[in-house]
């Protein structure tokens, strides 16, 4: 049953976006529309019940895939792929029905390219959305003020597919994709962008009292900036574990399958050596933002 509800020689992705110009392969085949109506859902309906078994939370990646998705032919570039739509009353309705079922707090990454209604659907449905403190601007691009972020959303500093916020402020995240071959702009030029990006958000917290002025330090702007996304209205504040620890290693890198070890980077203290879990524990960081997330 389940081989045939997959499509063939086609790949899932993304079209090109401000984070990642060229697009994204991701490596999988997508889930046939037409299939799973046949099969009432169930492949889907299975795979979310399971997730839900012994957890009080779901977190559903590109939230997205249950409106369209951007399938890739086989040997194309992500330029050249095409939406596909699906039936998101039947997805999103499961998946509101299993959480009910199962007690459970569902959270959707409605990051990147979104269709503007779709947040407050989504809302409608008890569904939560996903703030990241980067990508928390203004009308004019300026880093938005606390006090307008949305309220039923998990918010966070950073996100699996950045690079903990060690290694973003240091630009590691943009010269790793230089490496890569991902950047379609000059790497001077990006790293310009984003200490201009990271000079604003600085500019913020001293605004909001959470940075003294002067202070540059990045395990200060770190604490900072989990400090702004306290005085959120968000329902739900999370926390990098790489972040805790002062990783800068980066865990995921979109836009890559073989060409970047995914999800095999050990976590690691801030010279790169891979930390144990025991160490976790001992670790001073983790215990400053515990105590700031706990205010």
């Amino acid at each position: 049953m389940l081989k045939e509800v997959f499509a063939d020689s086609v790949t899932v992705g993304a079209p090109p976006d401000p984070f990642n110009q060229a697009g994204q392969t991701w490596g999988q085949p997508p889930l046939r529309p037409d299939k799973l109506a046949e099969l009432g859902y169930e492949p889907f309906r299975a795979v979310v019940r399971a997730a839900l078994r012994t957890g009080g939370g779901l977190r559903v990646d590109h939230i997205m895939g249950l409106f369209r998705l951007w399938w890739v032919p086989a040997g194309r570039s992500p330029k050249q792929g095409s939406y596909v739509r699906y039936d998101h009353e039947a997805l999103v309705g499961i998946l509101a029905l299993e959480a009910y079922r199962a007690d459970a707090l569902i959270v959707g990454e409605d990051l990147g390219t979104v269709e503007p209604w779709v947040r407050e659907y989504l809302a409608r449905r008890g569904i939560l959305g996903t703030s990241v403190l980067w990508f928390e601007n203004d009308h004019f691009g300026n880093p938005l003020d606390a006090q307008y972020w949305r309220e039923y959303v998990m918010s966070s500093v950073t996100t699996h597919d950045l690079p903990p916020t060690a290694g973003y402020l240091a630009g590691d995240h943009i010269r790793l994709r230089d490496r890569l071959g991902l950047l379609t702009e000059p790497l001077e030029e990006e790293l310009a962008n984003s200490r201009q990006e990271q000079a604003a958000w600085i500019a913020k917290l001293r605004q909001f009292g959470l940075l003294a002025q002067g202070e540059s330090d990045p395990t200060e702007i770190l604490l900072a900036m989990h400090r702004y996304i306290v005085q959120t209205p968000s329902k739900v504040l999370n926390v990098a574990l790489t972040d805790a620890v002062g990783d800068r290693l980066t865990q995921n890198q979109p836009g890559t399958i073989d060409e970047y070890p995914n999800w095999r980077v050990p976590l690691s203290h801030p010279d790169g050596k891979p930390m144990l879990l025991a160490e976790i524990f001992e670790s001073k960081l983790a215990t400053q933002l515990a105590a700031i997330m706990n205010q």
